[in-house]
């Protein structure tokens, strides 16, 4: 017989009876069900997840009021997380009592709830304070609910978590960063201050130094001083005593003065008289020598000739009247001088005094300008110091000022929200699965290969016993015995293909590629059953099941294997369905080709293997009895 005759006829057994056709659609079902139906229940859950009921209690009574500004206006931040919460839609969230809650995860009304405590603001804003605490969020689970709603929900509060946390340190950098602008407005106050320092005792300095050289001029100036009010002291010595002669001789000339004065008047009053009694004497001549017996011509003759004498002696009287007024002129005028030379001798006096007071002065005011010559130097040098002083203040808060920057409102905005959360995440995907059931997909889809193969065996007769009787090629027997179970493996991979990329739409990069691995896969899996089978029969069945087992937990399709224990990891390396799952993760998600290649080695590795192993079973069955033979299994 041939191989395809052989293949026929097992083909022909299988749908001979209503019973055995259902039977084969049934088993040829199995992997779609399996695989198809688990994919599509997971195809993608956590899109699902706002379908979740979960509890939230709310019993924070926010900050206390606060008398500073604005931005320290009481705050409920529970309150804006629950409203935040809510408003994401990432869970079915009911805001309900803390009594309402518990029974509802208790009973399974709610899968988890989150609790916000009383003080869960004033621990919060607890930071700015001297006595900073945690703020608590409680969360609260019931396994019997779900174990995976369980964790769900832990990485749900991580989450509430992480987005309070940057909201909080945005605050806090807020205030920092406004804090740091406070300060650099103080600075650049402090620096104008020092600068106008740094110029006032810069004009000090220089008004210092003017005064100690005019100080020490003083000093030199008063010296001389001192020096003139002795020089002067000695002659107005010298004057007091010429005056005080002078003042003495005035004296007596002004007293002869007034004594000839005196007589000056007696004789000006003689010739006075005198003059005045000319025309009574003349008048009185007259009259006698008339009485006489004299003519008028005679008269007049005479009287004629005591004119002249008259006329002179009136000219006299006038000379010696002016020369008495000069007399009493120059009497009053010695009295004057007398007078000023008192004066002159009394001032004289006073200035020899006073200039013996003025060189004393001079001689102090000398010592003091020289003692304030020395203050001015010293006030100079300290007024340097002061102004290298303030020059370094100056120059060291302007560089503190220019250290410190200065954003405006939203550049200060923008710094607290990255200095909240400086490291962002980009996810840079070399493949991507897409969807969570698409990431499970490579796993089951291997899996549902191995139960798919291991269902047929239950009814395909690993080897025909008529053709080990009828013929001795233990090749062809094999190779029939393995290509009926491998070619409708490979019909059942082509079914749950179309279920994966025609019903549930996963994407699939390498189609053909893809549905080659999964049929080279089932293949693989059908000459290691048919190997189990043809040396161990039944219990080789058995084993085969066995093998899934062991295979499901080591394949890694699920968790990565390295987190296997150590013998499971061990095995993972030696596995066909490990191989089998990450050729399809490469095929399916876009890949390295080298590595589907590489699995496609192993696997077709381990299709010869179990070739040649269930060749070499054939080759004893058909050349000897076993045990087996004579005393078939009640299973087989």
């Amino acid at each position: 017989m041939k191989v395809i005759a052989m293949i026929r006829a097992e083909l022909a057994r299988l749908t001979a009876t209503t019973m055995s056709r259902v039977a084969l659609i049934a088993l040829m079902l199995v992997p779609v069900l399996y695989g198809g139906l688990y994919l599509w229940a997971n195809h993608d859950p956590y899109a699902g997840l706002n379908q979740v009921p979960v509890a939230l209690v709310v019993a924070d009574t926010g900050t206390p009021p606060s008398a500073e500004a604005e931005a320290d206006a009481p705050r409920n931040y529970g309150a804006e997380v629950a409203g935040e919460l809510i408003d994401s839609g990432d869970f079915d969230w009911h805001r309900v009592s803390a009594a309402t809650a518990r029974a509802g995860v208790t009973d399974g009304r709610y899968d988890f709830s989150v609790t916000i405590p009383a003080d869960f603001s004033t621990a919060i804003t607890s930071a700015e304070g001297v006595h900073p605490e945690h703020a608590t969020i409680t969360l609260t689970t019931n396994d019997t609910n779900s174990y995976l709603a369980s964790t769900i929900g832990s990485q749900a509060t991580d989450s509430i978590r992480d987005a309070i946390t940057r909201t909080v340190n945005e605050h806090a950098a807020d205030r920092f960063l406004g804090a740091f602008v406070d300060i650099r407005s103080q600075l650049q106050t402090a620096a104008d201050g020092a600068a106008t320092l740094a110029d006032g005792a810069g004009k000090a300095e220089t008004g210092s130094a003017t005064l100690a050289d005019g100080t020490a001029s003083l000093a030199d100036g008063t010296r001389s001083v001192a020096g003139g009010a002795e020089q002067l002291h000695v002659g107005a010595a010298d004057l007091a005593d010429a005056a005080g002669q002078v003042s003495t001789g005035a004296r007596q000339v002004a007293d002869g003065n007034a004594q000839l004065a005196a007589a000056a008047d007696d004789a000006g009053a003689v010739s006075s008289q005198a003059a005045a009694a000319l025309p009574a004497v003349r008048t009185d001549v007259a009259s006698r020598l008339a009485k006489a017996g004299l003519s008028q011509t005679q008269i007049d003759e005479i009287t004629a000739a005591l004119d002249p004498m008259g006329g002179a002696i009136a000219a006299d009287n006038a000379r010696l009247q002016g020369v008495v007024g000069q007399v009493d002129q120059l009497a009053a005028g010695n009295a004057q001088v007398a007078d000023g030379a008192a004066a002159v001798a009394t001032g004289a006096s006073s200035l020899s005094d006073g200039s013996a007071t003025l060189a004393d002065g001079a001689r102090s005011a000398a010592d003091g300008a020289a003692s304030a010559a020395t203050g001015a130097r010293a006030v100079h040098e300290g007024l340097s110091t002061i102004t290298q002083g303030a020059t370094k203040l100056r120059d060291g808060l302007n560089t503190a000022v220019t250290s410190i920057p200065n954003p405006d409102a939203a550049t200060r905005d923008l710094q607290a929200k990255t200095i909240a959360g400086p490291v962002e995440v980009e996810n840079t995907a070399i493949t991507s699965a897409g969807t969570y059931g698409a990431g499970l997909a490579p796993f089951f889809a291997s899996l549902a290969a191995w139960i798919g193969i291991y269902a047929l065996f239950l009814i395909v007769k690993p080897v025909s016993r008529r053709a080990i009787t009828a013929m001795h090629s233990p090749l062809r027997i094999t190779l029939a015995g393995w290509l009926t179970p491998g070619l409708l493996g490979a019909a059942q991979m082509a079914a749950l293909f179309a279920v994966l990329t025609g019903v549930l739409r996963f994407d699939v990069h390498n189609p053909l590629g893809t549905y080659a691995l999964m049929a080279l896969a089932s293949l693989a899996f059908a000459a290691i059953i048919l190997a189990l089978n043809v040396w161990l029969g039944s219990v080789g069945q058995f084993l085969g099941l066995v093998l899934m087992v062991v295979q499901l937990v080591t394949a890694g399709g699920t968790f990565p294997w390295q987190t296997l224990p150590a013998p499971l990891a061990w095995l993972h390396h030696l596995m066909p369905m490990s191989y089998a799952v990450d050729g399809v993760r490469q095929l399916m998600y876009g890949g390295a080709a080298p590595a589907a290649w590489a699995d496609a080695g192993v696997l077709a590795l381990w299709l010869v293997a179990g070739l040649v192993v269930a060749a070499v079973g054939v080759t004893r069955m058909t050349h000897f009895r076993t045990l087996r033979d004579l005393r078939p299994s009640l299973i087989g």
